[in-house]
């Protein structure tokens, strides 16, 4: 049996969606049919994506470890448009590229709090405000990164691991009425992973199965689908999106 994806009447809000991935997730929403709020660090970055998208949209300037701006975007969000029924935990960083002999406090601190407590900081916000009585669907970003090693990553991999466990067992004590689970994008043409394929994208596509690096739309479907009827008993779970990236590393030629 098909399900159509269909989340009108749904609001949703993603958090670091001014561009990249975020942003893609923001639009496939509001396109199946779901009013979304877009946050970023800056006002008049939140604005610039919402306002093409019409009355269904809405830029909130919210840094996703300022706990105050996400308590008062979540309140808003369901003032708003009078709901929360999904909730995306997208924003992320990688201050902390280098080798673990060689890192700092406070990198490892910005990478942590950014990629690991702010969903945590969200998902709790939008229980108590509106999912606990009246469920909803939360989707993680997450990374291929959480499942393996790779040269000067050591800490933005950790906290990718961290939020797909975090997915785990927010899903446990969630449930019944809330489902979460994550994706796990591998290397997409974005500004944050710039580094690893600006000027690489030849070698990135032969190394992967499906020929090509990936693109922030390549994304936003599975998110989308995450957060719809049609994924009705998923929970828990975080699905790699990537190409086969993941497994052409784990190859015998790529270990060579």
């Amino acid at each position: 049996m098909s399900v159509a994806i269909d989340l009108s009447g749904k609001t949703a809000i993603v958090t670091g969606a001014s561009r990249g991935i975020g942003l893609a997730i923001a639009q496939g929403l509001h396109e199946a049919g779901a009013n979304v709020v877009l946050t970023s660090r800056h006002q008049e970055a939140a604005d610039a994506v919402a306002e093409p998208l019409g009355e269904r949209a809405l830029g909130v300037a919210a840094h996703a470890v300022d706990a105050d701006a996400a308590k008062a975007c979540v309140d808003k969000t369901i003032s708003h448009f009078g709901s929360l029924d999904i909730l995306v935990n997208n924003a992320g960083t990688n201050p902390a590229f280098g080798a673990l002999s060689d890192m700092d406090q406070v990198r490892f601190e910005k990478t942590f709090a950014l990629n690991a407590w702010a969903p945590v900081l969200w998902t709790g916000l939008a229980w108590d405000a509106w999912m606990k009585e009246h469920g909803g669907a939360v989707v993680n970003t997450a990374s291929i990164g959480a499942y393996g090693i790779g040269p000067a990553m050591g800490v933005y991999h950790a906290s990718k691991a961290a939020i797909v466990h975090l997915t785990k067992h927010q899903a446990v004590e969630m449930g019944p009425k809330v489902r979460v689970n994550g994706v796990a994008p591998g290397l997409v043409k974005t500004k944050m992973a710039e580094a690893l394929w600006k000027g690489n994208e030849d070698s990135v596509d032969a190394r992967t199965p499906l020929g090509r690096l990936g693109e922030p739309e390549d994304i936003a479907p599975a998110v989308v689908f995450l957060c719809s009827d049609g994924a009705s008993w998923i929970t828990g779970e975080t699905i790699t999106i990537d190409g086969g990236q993941i497994l052409s590393r784990n190859s015998p030629a790529e270990r060579s």
